[in-house]
């Protein structure tokens, strides 16, 4: 007699073990600002996460002991939350004005967007000498 199982994906979380995995869209304005979101959880509950200022784009955060039972002990995994910051759509012409005057003002403040553009300066300057 053979008994076979097959699990199938859940649509919010992926397990590796204890720990579960979760990616959670984040607005463009609260990844900038920082803020409260709140996070499903695995039993069906929310928890509210601090999302800090100027967060990018796939950084993770742990919310300790919201993972699964451990098999041999006591004890939850824990749960990583992946931010997917969404870029806004369908703006009208009003809010597409502001982000323009927006992107003028923050020239300063993008980091990998600065960074990376003065390695390709600094690989093409190498290259014409």
């Amino acid at each position: 007699l053979y008994i076979f199982i097959e699990v199938d994906d859940h649509p919010l979380f992926q397990r590796e073990a204890e720990h579960l995995f979760c990616r959670v869209p984040v607005s463009f304005a609260a990844a900038a600002l920082g803020g409260d979101i709140e996070v499903p959880t695995i039993d069906g509950g929310r928890s509210r996460v601090k999302v800090p200022a100027g967060s990018q784009s796939g950084k993770q955060m742990r919310l300790r002991g919201k993972g699964m039972p451990m098999l041999r002990g006591g004890g939850h995994g824990d749960m990583y939350i992946e931010l997917a910051v969404e870029t806004p759509v369908n703006l009208t012409s009003r809010q597409r004005e502001l982000i323009r005057e927006f992107d003028k003002l923050s020239e300063n403040n993008n980091p990998e967007t600065s960074g990376f553009f003065k390695k390709v300066k600094t690989f093409w300057d190498g290259m014409k000498n």
